[in-house]
């Protein structure tokens, strides 16, 4: 059998450096360390932090509550007001959010602030989506996830449009929502056109595209495809979307425990690819044991 790994697969730089943080923070034994939700999606990676005493805290009311200690906000990020209310939670508070997400913050928190009414392309009950919406000004900001909901979109007499996108976000989807909007906008009878801003930023981050990439690629030539990651992870759940449209036998993982009720050895060709929330030690034992039991 041959099994072979995608050119782009796991941590991302993002995840690396929160995981890498609340790690450092854990060591310290300056105090309890806490999460503001889990620091990433990946179940086995939560665990681990939980036997090195980090614990998670889900509203600014139970850290308020709190009466010390250090608090690290998700890679995801959190709103404005969330931000606003720990800083004044009497802890230490410690910034993990993914650089590429706080880019978001600023662009929707600037452009609601014009006028413009601000479309973030994700999903509504995502975490870093929740976050980027509580960056925009009042009634400023809607989220859709699908060309259905943009199809469906009332933007008679709206001449201020941003698009911005969650950065886990299927690429190909998001830019067939973008030209339908945009469709809809430029031909809407109640605007003049010379009056229409309308402003697309592509916020989906590198890694997610080179990593859907990748598997895309792989999952073309390979007989069944292997896709490993946390449950509750978006980019994840994206990836596997991607491979089953190429393969057909697409298994979608946390660990290698979930593999041996699977029948591998019909297989010649076995592709590999994983989420930007999976880490490397769960990747090679999902190769190792692929390679040598299966």
């Amino acid at each position: 059998m041959r099994v072979e790994l995608a050119e782009k697969a796991g941590f991302c730089f993002g995840v690396s450096r929160a995981v890498d943080l609340v790690y450092r923070e854990a060591e310290k034994d300056e105090g309890p360390v806490f999460t503001y939700g889990p620091i990433i999606h990946n179940e086995e990676v939560i665990a681990d932090l939980e036997k090195k005493g980090v614990r998670i805290i889900h509203t600014a009311e139970e850290a308020a509550s709190l009466s010390g200690g250090t608090i690290i906000l998700r890679s995801h990020g959190v709103s404005k007001s969330e931000e606003e209310a720990l800083a004044g939670a009497g802890l230490t508070v410690a910034d993990a959010t993914c650089p590429y997400v706080k880019r978001i913050h600023r662009i929707v928190h600037e452009y609601s602030e014009k006028g413009y009414l601000v479309l973030v392309i994700g999903s509504a009950d995502h975490p870093e989506v929740e976050g980027i919406i509580g960056w925009t000004a009042p009634g400023r900001g809607k989220v859709i996830f699908s060309k259905e909901e943009a199809a469906d979109l009332d933007l008679d007499g709206q001449d201020l449009i941003c698009i911005v996108a969650q950065t886990t976000f299927h690429y190909k989807k998001f830019k067939d929502m973008v030209e339908i909007i945009r469709k809809k906008v430029y031909d809407s009878k109640s605007t003049v056109e010379n009056d229409i801003k309308f402003e697309v930023h592509n916020t989906i981050c590198s890694a997610t595209k080179e990593r859907q990439e990748a598997a895309r690629e792989l999952s073309a030539q390979v007989d069944a495809m292997i896709v490993i990651g946390g449950m509750s992870s978006s980019n994840t759940r994206k990836l596997c979307e991607i491979c089953s449209e190429h393969c057909r036998n697409t298994y979608f993982i946390q660990t290698k425990e979930d593999l041996p009720d699977t029948d591998f050895s019909r297989f010649d060709y076995v592709g590999i690819t994983a989420g930007a929330s999976t880490p490397k030690n769960i990747i090679e034992e999902v190769q190792k044991y692929v390679r040598n039991e299966l």
